[in-house]
Formats: structure tokens, sequence, C-alpha cells
């Protein structure tokens, strides 16, 4: 390796442990921060031990896993095809090294999961005091917990990343480290989304419809296994989701710039990648410094967040789209200075601005459809959520319908955009330039991620506000920056389908490069090229299916408990009995567990047997279907959810009868629905549509 790129790579070193050290700092200032009165930490404690006792399960059940895929790619990855394929430098080393590297990527995934969890349950008692003393004090801690969870994990993506790249001298093996973090993805999103929707489910219907008690009352037996729920779920599973994402646009952009320097001209055109062995290696670690770049620019950002008292809806997204605004930017002028210094082609620069582009029209689009700020520009102003809000006077059938019909529609613009940045980063960079496209797309995840985690910390701190009995005015301030964290989880979900679908894209054309697949082997007019696109079509809707139908028993659990209680311990409701909240956090502990290993096994399992089957055409035809239904699916599915949430919360405001009105129960009875749509479904496929890749990828020589 050049010692000039040598020295890029360490650099990118540095900077990846400076986001590790600067999440530690985040991290010290959370923990100095005042932790309320006595009720409100034993509740906060509650709420830490159930979330470490799932994890401590879910993390045994998954090392299992680990361990028994580890020997599955010692043994099957096929040695003699290797030496045939074009981009693998050392197929003797190639098994060992993508197998270790699958364990390292297992382990990290889970570690940013972890560790950004571990914050959060602690963040959310101290942000209920914090909005004691104001919104502006409440929403610096709860964002820096999230700060905690978006440095994480963009900081262990880069050092391990990079130290195996530098290990290993090739890019090839780092299929693993992508297929290990889509692993842990996949389950722990899937798991923790079961756990917290299940609970959510159980709390609301049973609490708020049947009982006629507030959100988050203490004397629901389900309220403290729907707080554990909002971390293991909406924290510990959108951090190893995010984390999976952010690598796995690297791994496909570095493995497509091997591919093309060795002269697959469908992967990037000769002028890009036709300079020789001294250049050979740029175009290999340009996504890792993109992604440094945009780790120095995310901590800046970070600084440009923040918000006076009494802001409204608005005011509070504009803080946030601030620090986000000038992350990008800085992103921006810190990839043309990279392309500048490593004498690149400037068309890599205007793919990079393409994929933050692409981030951005999708990011907006999301918000528009969930927030009920809606959408505004000049003179028109349209919001779909109080459109949606307004059809709960109607009953619960309107609602849900409306919900359903939102979802679909907000699915345009999205994938527009998506089309459109495919053709012109095709057009400027090859496939290469579509991975590089979602690379730049999440560079600024370090802050994207942040402003997206902080939702579920303001969740918890109401919750905590709520059953500690403050004043409610500090229930007003967590509940605002609440319904902003819906608004601003659905947007993070966007950009992860958004990057999902071009890195997936970039996946399948690294997949047919690797089998020597051509147009003419993947044509739909061969039978078993159209099977397998039919099977990769449906496997969205079955792992939906799935999921939706794991939450529904999970919550049909959880309801029954909690009706049981409130029957044969009445004093619960006069406060003479306490609930038995530890019941309620096992049924959701087993029955996610449970339920998460079918889903979690057929991403894996079904492009194996397709490609056993149909070999690779098949194979590839099943990536080509799975992509098309899968983003579409993913967002309608995130937005109904987001929408239906925010709804609800925009009548219980006090619009259309507020709290207790027939319009508020109907608007209870859509979040129900929404609630696996957008925390559980719906940001599950993103990593579904990768996972399946990535096995495509690591897999395809056994059918060559």
């Amino acid at each position: 390796m050049d010692t000039n790129i040598e020295s890029f790579l360490y650099v990118a070193l540095v900077i990846g442990a400076v986001a590790i050290g600067f999440a530690l700092l985040r991290a010290r200032a959370v923990m100095a921060a005042a932790e309320g009165n006595d009720a409100m930490q034993g509740i906060a404690v509650a709420i830490q031990e159930g979330a470490a006792s799932f994890l401590k399960r879910e993390y045994t059940f998954l090392a299992g896993f680990v361990a028994a895929m580890f020997v599955v790619l010692l043994v099957f990855i096929d040695l003699d095809a290797l030496t045939k394929l074009e981009g693998v430098k050392n197929p003797d080393t190639f098994k060992f090294a993508t197998s270790i590297s699958y364990v390292i990527g297992a382990i990290l995934s889970a570690g940013a999961g972890y560790l950004g969890m571990m914050i959060a349950v602690r963040a959310n008692v101290r942000t209920a005091a914090s909005a004691q003393d104001g919104l502006n004090s409440a929403l610096k801690v709860a964002f820096n917990s999230g700060t905690v969870m978006g440095m994480t994990v963009v900081g262990l993506g880069l050092v391990g990343l990079t130290l195996l790249y530098l290990i290993w001298q090739d890019p090839a093996p780092l299929a693993g480290f992508a297929f290990g973090a889509s692993s842990i993805a996949l389950f722990a999103r899937v798991g923790g989304g079961i756990f917290t929707k299940a609970a959510d489910v159980g709390a609301d219907l049973v609490g708020k419809v049947e009982a006629g008690i507030p959100e988050d009352d203490p004397r629901n037996p389900a309220t403290i296994a729907d707080n554990v729920g909002d971390n293991v779920g909406d924290v510990a599973g959108m951090g190893a989701d995010l984390f999976e994402s952010y690598v796995g646009s690297m791994v496909a952009t570095m493995t497509l710039a091997v591919l093309a320097v060795a002269g697959a001209s469908s992967v990037g055109s000769k002028e890009l990648f036709d300079g020789g062995a001294e250049y050979a290696s740029k175009p290999i670690v340009l996504p890792i410094l993109i992604a440094a770049i945009g780790i120095i620019s995310a901590i800046i950002g970070t600084f440009f967040v923040r918000t006076k008292e009494g802001a409204t809806q608005g005011g509070l997204l504009w803080a946030l789209r601030n620090g986000v605004f000038a992350a990008s930017g800085l992103v921006l002028i810190g990839a043309a200075i990279a392309i500048q210094t490593l004498e690149l082609d400037w068309a890599l620069f205007w793919v990079i601005l393409v994929g933050l582009i692409a981030g951005q029209v999708i990011g907006t689009a999301t918000e528009g459809f969930t927030s009920s700020e809606g959408f505004n520009i000049g003179p028109i102003s349209y919001s779909p959520t109080v459109d949606l809000a307004e059809q709960a006077e109607a009953g619960a059938g309107p609602i849900i319908i409306g919900g359903l019909s939102l979802g679909m529609l907000s699915t345009v613009v999205p994938m527009v955009t998506v089309v459109i940045a495919l053709i012109i980063a095709n057009s400027l960079g090859g496939f290469y330039g579509v991975a590089l496209a979602a690379v730049g797309m999440l560079a600024p995840l370090g802050i994207t991620l942040a402003t997206d985690a902080y939702g579920p910390v303001a969740d918890n701190a109401g919750g905590i506000a709520e059953q500690a009995g403050l004043d409610p005015e500090v229930r007003e301030r967590t509940d605002a920056l609440d319904q902003l964290g819906n608004t601003t989880a659905a947007t993070g979900k966007g950009f992860a389908i958004g990057s999902a679908m071009l890195t997936s894209i970039a996946l399948l054309a690294t997949f047919a490069t690797v089998t020597n697949l051509g147009l003419e082997d993947l044509s739909l007019l061969k039978v078993n090229v159209m099977a397998g696109l039919l099977i990769g079509a449906l496997m969205p809707f079955v792992f939906s299916a799935l999921s939706m139908g794991a939450v529904g028993r999970a919550a049909q659990a959880m309801v029954e408990e909690v009706r049981r209680q409130f029957r044969e311990h009445p004093g619960i409701m006069d406060g003479s009995e306490q609930p038995d909240h530890e019941r309620a956090i096992r049924i959701s502990t087993d029955g996610s567990l449970r339920e998460m290993i079918v889903p979690g096994f057929l991403a894996v399992i079904v492009p194996i047997v397709v490609g056993v089957l149909f070999e690779a055409p098949g194979l590839g035809g099943l990536l080509i279907g799975s992509i098309a239904a899968g983003s579409m699916l993913a967002i309608m599915m995130s937005n109904s959810g987001g929408a239906w949430d925010n709804a609800k919360k925009y009548v219980e405001e006090g619009h259309f009868g507020g709290k207790n009105s027939e319009a508020h129960k109907a608007a209870v009875v859509g979040d129900t629905v929404g609630d696996p749509f957008k925390d559980t479904s719906g940001p599950s496929l993103n990593i579904l549509l990768k996972l399946m890749a990535i096995v495509a990828v690591v897999f395809g020589p056994l059918f060559l």
C-alpha cells in the first residue's frame, strides 16, 4: 500500500477515536446532570434493570448465532471459485479473514447499541429533572444522550473498518464485517421492536382506552415495560441498525472500487479508475475519508443545536435542522478537499453532493408527512398529519384508512429522489458512484442519529414525569420534545431506507460482478431470474407479516396480563396496591426473544436456498425483487406509523375533542397499529434488503 494512502488511513483511525472520545465527554455531561427526587430515581432504576436484563438474554442468544455462522463461513466459502474472481487478492487467507471480520462486525454492532442504550436509560431521568428548569435544559440533556449514540456508532464503525483494512490490505474480506453488523442489526431491531411495541400496545389499549387513565400512569402494569421497550428497541436496536447502514455503504463502495480497478467496466467508467498501480488504492480509501470528514463535521454541528423556552414544534425542528445542515455543508467542503488531495476525478465530488441532497430531500419529505407542522412552502401550508387527526372524529376505521393512504402517498418523493440520485450517480461514477452517494448520504450520521436517538429519551422522560407526579408543565415540555422525536425518528428511518436502497443496488452490482453475471444472465425472460425476482418481492411481505404477527401475539399476552392485574387487584386503581411491573417486563422479554428467531433466520437462509435452486441468476433476481418491493413497503410503514403517532399527540394537545374524547380513542387505535409499522417491521426492512444482498456477495461463489 502506498505510504501516503496509509497515512490517510491512520488519520481516519485517529478521527474515529476522537468520535469515541467525544461520545465519552457527552456521556460525562449527561451523568453530571441532576437525577431528580427519590421517586424519579426509583422509576429510572427499574427501567435500567429491565433493559439490561433483556439485552443480556438477547445477546446470549446472538452469541450462539454468531458462533454458528463463523463455522459456516469457514466451511462453505469456496476457495476454488475465489481464485477465478476479480478483486480477491489473497484467496488462501480470504476464508479466515472474512470469518474473523464477521465476528468483529457482530461484536461492534452489538456494542454500539449496548453503549448507546446504557447512557439513554440514565439520561431519561436527568432529562425529566432538567425539564423542571426549562425546555432548553431538557433538550440539552436528551440531545447529549443522542450524541453519545451517534458518535459511538460512527466511531466504532470507522475504527473497526479501517483497522481491518490495514490488517488484511484487501477490502474483499470486509464483506464479512458488514455481514456480522447486518446479522446483529436485524435480530436487535426485530427483537427490540417486538418488545417495545407489545408493551406499548398493551399499555395503550387497556390503560388509555379501557381504563381511561393517562399515558404512563404509574397504575398501569405495562408502563415500565413500555419505558424499557423504548430503550431496547428505539435505542439499542436503532444503534445496531444505523451501524450496519454506515459500514455497509462503505464496504460496498470499497469493494466496487477494487472491482473497477481490476477492469469491471460495469462498475465504473475507465476514465475514473484507469490510473495505474499508484492510483489504484485512492478510490478504495475515499469512502473512509468521507466518513472521517463526516465525523468532524457532525461534532461541529452538535454545537449548533439549541432552542428558546416556549419554542414551537417548528422552532424545535429548526434547532435540530441547524446542526444537520451545518454538518452537511462541512462534509461537502471536506469532500472537495479530500478529492483534490487524492487527485481523483471531480465527478466523484458531484456524486457525494447528490447523496447529501438526496438525504435532505428524503428527510424533509418525511418530516412533512409525519409532523403536525406539515409542509410550508411560501403561502402554501399543508399538514397530512393534522388531516389524519381530524379523521379520528369519524372513528377508528377512517383514521386507519387515512394512515395507510398517507403512507402509500409518502413513498412518491423518496422513491423519485432515489431514482434521480441513482441515475446521476451512475452516470458520473458507475455503480461505484451509486455506492459513494450512499456514503455521502450517511456521512453526517453522527448528528442525524443524535437527533433520532434523543427521541426515546424524551419519551421516557415524559413517562417518569407522569409516574413521579411532577408538575404538568414538566410533562408539557417533555411531550414537546417527544412529539418532535417521533418526527426525527421517522426522518432517521427515511435516511436509513434511502441509503439502504442505494447500498443494496451497489451490492447487487458487486454480486453480479463477482459471479460474472451480465445483462443477458439477468434477463427477466429467463425463468430462474423471474422466479428469484418474485420470491425476492415476496420476502418483505412475509418478513413484515411475521414481525407484525409477533407484535400482535406478544401484545395480546400483555393485554391479558394488564386486564388480569386490574381485575384481581382492584386496589391498583385507588393506589392501595402496587402493580406487578416485573411480570409485564418478563412477558415482553419472553415473547420478543421467541418471536425474533424465524424472521432473522429467513433473511440468511432464503438467499442461500434460492442460490442452490436457481443458481446465481436466480439469486440476482431475488435481490432485484426485494429492493423494489421492500424499499416502498419500508417507507410506507415507517411514515404511516409516524403520522398515526403524531396525530394521536395532536389530539391530546386539545384538538378535535382532546384527551378521553371519542376522537382520542380512535387516534389511540391508529397509534397501536402504527407502532409495529414504524418501530418493528418498517425499519427492519432496510436491514433485510442489505443482509440478503451481503449474504449473496459472501456466498455468491458457491453458485457460479
